[in-house]
């Protein structure tokens, strides 16, 4: 059985995202002061682990922590200097092949919900590689602004070889392949919660 610190650790981790500290509370059965006294002790439990939290007045987010900059500058610089690995040409194919928005609003792009739910993966980390390496651009979602909506980025287009997202391979077909299958499987409209078999691929 996890202790209080342990669950919100592992419910953090798993989201990689902000967490809304009223939805940590209703999945851990906890209330306001309850929820601040776990945080505490949370918080000195990752005293020297290289992660931090990070809060607002309504968010709680895990995040490495100052001390350990210089050795997460060096893993960036590192993934910057290989090439992409399986899974991020597949979150990268995701977003290519949903120029129109496959919730049908015409925002264009994917939202992590709907690249997770293809994948069927926990796609926080191949996002994080793409965007730090200027293939990606997230932009709030006109249909929910609690979402963030990923587009291709000109470089992407670049790395791919390509003049536009047209002449990508099948464009026609694939692309109508993953708005009906997004439309048919209801995908949540929180990006927490989403699957998540294998955290951080």
């Amino acid at each position: 059985m996890l202790t209080p610190p342990a669950a919100v650790h592992a419910l953090l981790f798993s989201s990689g995202e902000p967490l809304e500290k009223k939805r940590l509370e209703s999945i851990l059965g906890l209330k306001d002061a309850e929820l601040a006294v776990v945080l505490k002790a949370l918080e000195g439990l990752l005293k020297g682990s290289g992660l931090a939290l990070i809060e607002t007045s309504t968010e709680v987010e895990l995040r490495t922590s100052p001390e350990a900059s210089v050795v997460i500058k060096k893993l960036h610089e590192n993934e910057l200097a290989r090439d992409l690995g399986k899974a991020s040409m597949e979150t990268l194919a995701v977003i290519a092949y949903q120029p129109e928005g496959a919730d049908g609003g015409g925002a264009g792009g994917a939202t992590r919900g709907e690249i997770d739910w293809i994948r069927g993966v926990n796609s926080s980390a191949s996002l994080r590689t793409l965007l730090m390496r200027g293939l990606i651009e997230g932009r709030e979602d006109e249909r929910d602004k609690r979402r963030i909506r990923y587009n291709l980025t000109t470089e992407a287009l670049a790395h791919l070889g390509l003049s536009s997202i047209k002449n990508l391979p099948r464009y026609e077909e694939l692309s109508t392949g993953t708005k009906e299958v997004i439309k048919s499987e209801d995908v949540p409209t929180s990006e927490v919660g989403t699957p998540t078999e294998s955290v951080g691929a």
